[in-house]
């Protein structure tokens, strides 16, 4: 990889949620990267199908699609608190679904019509796509020239307004010339990293490498990599963080390994509600996601499966959290309220 500085809008052209007017667009995320297809939501009840169905999926960006569902409640005359309630039900673990539901809902209460509320659901768009290229500096001013980095999952544009949480911080470095190695595991059981952290970095013409999740020790082992940068669906009070299933374990091994482990997630992540991980409630999926893959199945007949979708990295394992707020070091609870009891400034 080139150590020359870039400029960001060469790495950053993937937009996923798209608002037109009357119906949400979505970027089919089950179809990458065989296929770009575009599902379109007409209604409420149809964003929060393509949320549980991981049309759409990445906390920001579910947040947003279930802001924009509101708004589609709204013009249609729907009822606003039975929309709500499919919205809230269609991915328990993810706070920023909840939180944007809040904020909409607080607009209803103070008397907002359809229009009103796809301004505040174009703001809420806005401010993350604003806070991803913020975290995106401070996390990439915190790598050293030459480094190599491993991300989990997927947590670039197609999770978020756009540009990306950890992915972002790729982005930035790259674009900054410090960072000379990417690398993505494949993100079993859904393929995240495989399917669509491959696509988008190849999208932006970010050279990377894949690797199975089982290889993330021995990776981190032969000194190629100096951080792991994740992005987070909850973080709780004490600093314990939620993140897609494989990341408690690669956080351990980073540990082991003397590699620096960033978690980047906006400040809507942040649940001060939520005293410790034990906490968040831990999405549970169907076992057919184990069993097989692409309708293929790979088990024998009778196989049980277990398929929790995310795990819980105590907040100790964590060397830094990046949020448009600030760079939080070694985060823990005081650490948190301080920097996230105060109110955000819009």
């Amino acid at each position: 990889m080139s150590a020359v500085p870039q400029p960001l809008s060469d790495h950053d052209s993937v937009r996923a949620v798209q608002w037109q007017r009357d119906r949400l667009r979505l970027l089919d995320q089950r179809q990458l990267p065989q296929a770009e297809a575009w599902v379109e939501c007409r209604d409420a009840g149809e964003v929060a199908q393509a949320i549980g169905d991981l049309v759409v999926r990445g906390a920001p960006a579910i947040g947003i699609a279930a802001a924009w569902g509101v708004v589609l409640a709204a013009q249609r005359g729907d009822a606003i608190a039975q929309a709500v309630q499919a919205l809230r039900a269609a991915r328990p673990t993810a706070v920023n679904l909840m939180a944007a539901l809040e904020r909409m809902q607080a607009c209803v209460a103070a008397g907002a019509d359809a229009s009103a509320l796809a301004h505040e659901a174009q703001a809420l768009q806005d401010e993350d796509l604003a806070a991803n290229r913020a975290m995106g500096a401070m996390g990439a001013a915190l790598i050293a020239p030459g480094s190599g980095v491993l991300t989990h999952c997927n947590t670039g544009s197609l999770a978020t307004a756009g540009f990306g949480t950890a992915l972002g911080v790729i982005r930035a470095g790259y674009a900054a010339g410090v960072i000379a190695r990417v690398y993505a595991d494949e993100t079993r059981p859904w393929l995240q990293g495989a399917r669509l952290t491959m696509w988008e970095l190849a999208r932006d013409g970010i050279p990377a490498t894949l690797i199975a999740d089982s290889a993330a020790a021995y990776l981190l082992h032969s000194g190629q990599v100096q951080w792991a940068v994740v992005g987070a669906d909850r973080i709780a009070a004490n600093g314990d963080t939620a993140n897609k299933i494989g990341t408690y374990q690669l956080a351990i091994a980073a540990r082991h390994h003397g590699v620096k482990f960033m978690v980047v997630a906006p400040s809507t992540t942040v649940d001060l509600a939520t005293p410790t991980g034990a906490s968040i409630e831990i999405e549970l999926r169907g076992p057919d996601e184990l069993l097989g893959y692409a309708g293929q199945r790979t088990t024998v007949a009778g196989t049980r499966a277990w398929n929790p979708v995310f795990d819980v990295t105590p907040h100790d394992l964590i060397d830094v959290l990046v949020t448009e707020r600030g760079v939080i070091a070694r985060p823990n609870g005081a650490a948190l309220h301080a920097v996230f009891a105060r109110p955000a400034r819009r």
